[in-house]
């Protein structure tokens, strides 16, 4: 089975688990799931485990895979976190910035300008995450890097959410925009306050994903 289609199948159960269709403390079976979706059991193992590895579900010994729910505060802490890794990342970057890693950068950024003008939130957040990746590799720390792709793995289910609000895509691409005017131009410190700022979810934001999560 192809890497797109392994990746569509996790995005449809990660889906079913966000929107309660699947709820906290329910056993997911591989058969019904692998009926449901027309696959064999084998790609929707593969997908628990990538769920299981991000903390969305858990697989128990003789339950097999069982919905988890983290709750809002544990999401709020994460973010929390995220946003100071991608501060420093940005910061790193903006010091340490060479043409490779430039290049990476705008090549990144063009594809979200794509999918934004698109309004496809699906792409966006795929090209989000590749544009996401380039300032870690920018950042020239590879420790820093490994921290900042392990808690963005886990968080991918609910940034793709905020890219569901109302405005978020093209406000989210804006973002982009100063972000990378600061890195390239050298100013740590923007870059960081920037970064802080798109992926944190103080107030509304937060107040927004909590609904999200609640339907």
């Amino acid at each position: 089975m192809s890497e797109k289609v392994g990746r569509w199948l996790r995005d449809e159960i990660e889906n079913s688990i966000l929107s309660n269709e699947f709820a906290p403390g329910e056993r997911l079976d591989e058969t019904v799931l692998a009926t449901r979706f027309g696959v064999s059991r084998t790609p929707v193992r593969e997908a628990l485990m990538q769920l299981d590895a991000i903390g969305l579900i858990e697989i128990r010994p003789r339950r097999g895979a069982v919905v988890i729910d983290p709750g809002p505060h544990r999401v709020y802490e994460m973010f929390e976190v995220m946003a100071e890794l991608e501060g420093l990342a940005g910061s790193l970057a903006a010091r340490r910035l060479d043409t490779s890693s430039r290049e990476a950068i705008t090549l990144t950024h063009a594809r979200c300008e794509r999918s934004a003008a698109a309004g496809d939130s699906d792409a966006y957040y795929y090209d989000n995450e590749e544009f996401h990746i380039a300032i870690y590799d920018a950042s020239q720390s590879d420790f820093l890097k490994a921290q900042c792709a392990q808690l963005h793995r886990r968080l991918r289910p609910y940034r793709r959410l905020q890219l569901r609000v109302r405005n978020r895509l093209s406000t989210s691409f804006q973002e982009h925009c100063a972000i990378v005017d600061a890195i390239f131009t050298g100013d740590g410190e923007e870059a960081r306050r920037l970064l802080r700022g798109h992926v944190g979810i103080q107030g509304e934001r937060f107040s927004d994903l909590v609904a999200s999560m609640a339907r």
